[in-house]
């Protein structure tokens, strides 16, 4: 992919700057559902009380009750919550380096599909991380999420950059090809160093610059 020197860079936050995993939330669910853990695994969706969860439109207290009637869990609202929280694994330090070398060249910022209680949880577990961007940018917050054009459009808006001048990072497929149809620059993450192939192809970084910079 051939990509022009951008005035911003925006990233996705779990996949590229922190490790998710969701089979930790379906462990620790299992061991309080009349399910199996294949049935909790088969029931738990990305479903339609899943996204209005991450636009702000069902707040926690309805979700974690959508959680427990589907999952057939009894579960403490406090228990599910904490395996909704177990998902978060680690930070990428690669990524989150190379933000923290470009910030003094380029704005950085993140917009990632999330809910309170995610953010709340990452922002307590990952400190460098969210201290490394100039903004971030929570769909639960504006009322709109990935891979929707009018987020996309909205995020350039609130960057204060038009969509060609900004270089984005997803881990998701659909993601990426939304925004490049919205006119961003667009690169899917499998690891760091697909981030850092694109900077470098950008101009912004050159090959010596140190992983751990």
């Amino acid at each position: 992919m051939s990509v022009g020197t951008p005035e911003a860079l925006l990233f996705d936050l779990g996949g590229v700057l922190v490790d998710i995993d969701f089979a930790r939330a379906i462990a620790f669910w299992s061991r309080h559902s009349e399910l199996s853990a294949e049935g909790v695994r088969s029931r738990f969706k990305f479903d339609a009380a899943y996204e209005q969860h991450e636009r702000g439109l069902m707040d926690a207290d309805r979700y974690f009750a959508h959680l427990a009637e589907t999952l057939k869990l009894s579960a403490s609202r406090q228990d599910i919550e904490w395996g909704w929280n177990s998902i978060f694994v680690s930070e990428i330090s690669e990524t989150r380096a190379l933000v923290q070398t470009l910030r003094s060249r380029v704005p950085c910022h993140v917009f990632s599909n999330t809910n309170a209680s995610h953010k709340a949880t990452w922002t307590r577990l990952y400190p460098n991380v969210v201290q490394a961007f100039d903004s971030i940018f929570a769909s639960h917050e504006l009322g709109l999420r990935k891979p929707e054009a009018e987020a996309f459009a909205w995020i350039a808006a609130l960057i204060g950059s038009r969509p060609a001048d900004i270089l984005f990072f997803d881990d998701l497929p659909e993601n990426v090809e939304a925004a490049k149809d919205c006119g961003f620059q667009a690169v899917l993450v499998r690891s760091p160093s697909d981030v850092r192939n694109a900077l470098e192809r950008a101009g912004l970084l050159t090959q010596d610059t140190p992983r751990d910079a």
